[in-house]
């Protein structure tokens, strides 16, 4: 039997989607487009995987020679899987489509630039988009459901963690840098009364100055605003109302107001705000904003800095831990529910040296495994000014794979791959109870489908 399993463990890990011939304007057609494959009573076109690659390309991904045959084999797999989850009734609601749709449009926005590029390459509009994706999306979230039902009930042994090590190749054995774990608290001290009521008095003279037409909001962004995600764009920022990562008062204020009117001056907890609405469409938002951060005095950071030390010394101490801590008193609102370690892209605790930032770098190199740094003064990403303790939970040395330092990687790893399994199992019993037809043309293009169709 030839396996499925590299096309298994692609989907498992990507989840596959047709959402690309969504945004692809339709291009005059020299040949008709055809049904490459069915499934049950759900078919497969060969433009949708085509613009699939397409769309793959745009994103600098590397495409395999056989990219066609690969989406090919997850869009079988996918079907079958979606198909199952319908049969079982499994729960995929409208607002978790919709909310998917929201979230890849404004990925597609991120990535041309803004709403109009994307409306143009697509020759729709957003709506449009959204529309023609829709069930594509519901699928793609029902064959998800699907699959981490299938695989929920999944665990792994130490005996099993070791056997899948022991059969990788002592030469192909992966070399890792240098990983360390890294927790902090940090305070923001809060500047005075004073300096918010001068920040403030400045806001609305800023105001006043774009309503008086003497400058305009991009112009006066780009000069004055402290934001630096923003500042080179004339503080623009496409917003969406349902979007939780806003700053609610931020976000409100934005959704308050009407194309071209300007907000007086909010504060948020980064600072404060005069916000300009440039255009609005429901639930989507392209916004411009100025934000000032009110300076903290050297007496503000000091008070902060002892409040911290006494925070140490009662790690140090015993009589509070430092996640205890983190949580307590830190003003890092990640510390309160994710704990105050410093997380990779893979959601791991474990980073490399080039993902901090070079204040820390210098700071490291004075602690050992263990070690709780005194509290320092540090600037953050948006250039507020904090105070911080550093805690060094531990430090690799660069080093190949191996079970003493790596085994929560390799662990994974194997687990992994033994969910990948489970679903080749799952889908060749599965394929039993589906129609499944493969393209004549498309099966001679790719070899590896013909095992799905029920004409082999």
């Amino acid at each position: 039997m030839v396996t499925m399993y590299s096309a298994i463990r692609t989907f498992f890990l990507s989840s596959f989607i047709l959402l690309a011939g969504a945004l692809c304007a339709q291009p005059k057609k020299v040949v008709a487009d055809k049904i490459a494959a069915v499934v049950g009573d759900r078919i497969i076109l060969q433009s949708d995987v085509r613009n699939s690659v397409a769309d793959m390309a745009r994103r600098g991904e590397n495409l395999p020679p056989n990219a066609e045959c690969m989406i090919m084999e997850q869009a079988v797999v996918s079907k079958v899987m979606m198909l199952q989850a319908e049969k079982d009734s499994l729960p995929v609601t409208e607002e978790d489509v919709e909310a998917d749709l929201d979230n890849r449009i404004r990925s597609y926005i991120n990535q041309f630039g803004s709403q109009e590029a994307v409306e143009e390459i697509a020759g729709k509009t957003i709506y449009q988009i959204k529309d023609d994706a829709r069930e594509s999306v519901r699928e793609q979230k029902l064959a998800a459901s699907m699959q981490r039902k299938i695989v929920e009930n999944v665990r792994i042994t130490p005996v099993e963690v070791k056997a899948w090590f022991d059969k990788i190749p002592k030469d192909s054995l992966q070399f890792y840098e240098s990983e360390l774990e890294i927790g902090q608290i940090i305070l923001y001290p809060k500047a005075s009364r004073d300096l918010e009521q001068y920040i403030i008095g400045e806001m609305n003279n800023y105001r006043r100055q774009i309503e008086l037409k003497l400058t305009n909001f991009e112009q006066l962004a780009k000069r004055v605003s402290e934001d630096p995600g923003s500042k080179d764009r004339g503080g623009q920022y496409q917003l969406n109302r349902n979007e939780k990562t806003w700053d609610p008062v931020f976000l409100s204020t934005s959704f308050r107001l009407k194309e071209g009117e300007i907000s007086p001056p909010v504060k948020s907890k980064f600072g404060f705000h005069i916000i300009q609405m440039v255009q609005r469409n429901g639930d989507d938002a392209i916004v411009r904003h100025i934000l000032r951060i009110p300076p903290v005095t050297s007496d503000e950071l000091d008070q902060a800095k002892r409040k911290l030390d006494t925070v140490r010394s009662k790690i140090i101490a015993g009589t509070l831990t430092f996640n205890e801590g983190a949580a307590k008193y830190s003003d890092e609102e990640s510390a309160k529910y994710t704990g105050p370690y410093l997380t990779n892209r893979d959601g791991s605790t474990f980073v490399t040296i080039d993902q901090l930032d070079k204040d820390m770098v210098s700071l490291l190199a004075k602690l050992k495994p263990g070690d709780y740094s005194m509290p320092v003064a540090y600037e953050n990403e948006q250039g507020k000014k904090g105070v911080r303790i550093v805690h060094l939970k531990s430090r690799s040395t660069p080093h190949r794979m191996n079970l003493q330092d790596d085994y929560s990687k390799i662990a994974q790893f194997a687990l992994e791959e033994k969910k990948a399994k489970v679903m080749e199992k799952w889908i060749q019993n599965k394929l039993e109870t589906y129609y499944v037809k493969i393209d004549p043309g498309t099966a001679e293009e790719c070899p590896q489908l013909k095992k799905f169709s029920a004409d082999n």
